[in-house]
């Protein structure tokens, strides 16, 4: 070991720019792999037979098979992932509207209704119902809570 090894200087730059390209392509592999493993799991119109078939393939096979599957399947890898983002998006914003109590937009019957159970209870006057049920028929109370109900509802 009498002789240095100067590491910079026998790896020239474009050894460097090569070696992160082959680096970057090789990550960019193994995403395409698992996108194309988890479309096979997500397709709800192949069989079993016909997943077991694309996975053996994938796996046996990984280059030729991802190849072969992004070029008979591909086109259609974008639309099931939109319609799984798509589904997603509405199963959090049901989940949030469950949450914060609005199911739904309210028609006026149901908000003469909630209107109709706070005066029975006595938490509004006779001329508070008459008002807020002039401001409902009218369609200038807000949607899904007016404001007596959220007066008397304690929020």
């Amino acid at each position: 070991m009498s002789a240095q090894t100067y590491l910079a200087y026998d790896y020239p730059l474009l050894s460097v720019f090569w070696s992160m390209l082959l680096f970057f392509l090789w990550i960019m592999w193994f995403i395409l792999l698992f996108r194309v493993v988890v479309d096979i799991f997500r397709d709800d119109d192949l069989s079993g037979w016909a997943k077991t078939g694309w996975l053996v393939l994938t796996v046996l096979l990984p280059f030729l098979g991802v190849f072969i599957y992004v070029i008979a399947r591909g086109k259609n890898m974008g639309r099931r992932e939109i319609a799984q983002a798509r589904a997603q998006q509405e199963a959090f914003d049901a989940r949030i509207r469950q949450a914060a109590g609005t199911a739904g937009p309210t028609s006026s019957v149901d908000e003469l209704a909630r209107l109709s159970e706070i005066r029975d209870l006595g938490a509004i006057t006779e001329d508070e119902f008459r008002r807020a049920k002039e401001l409902v028929l009218s369609g200038h109370a807000p949607a899904g809570r007016s404001d007596f109900a959220s007066h008397a509802s304690g929020r």
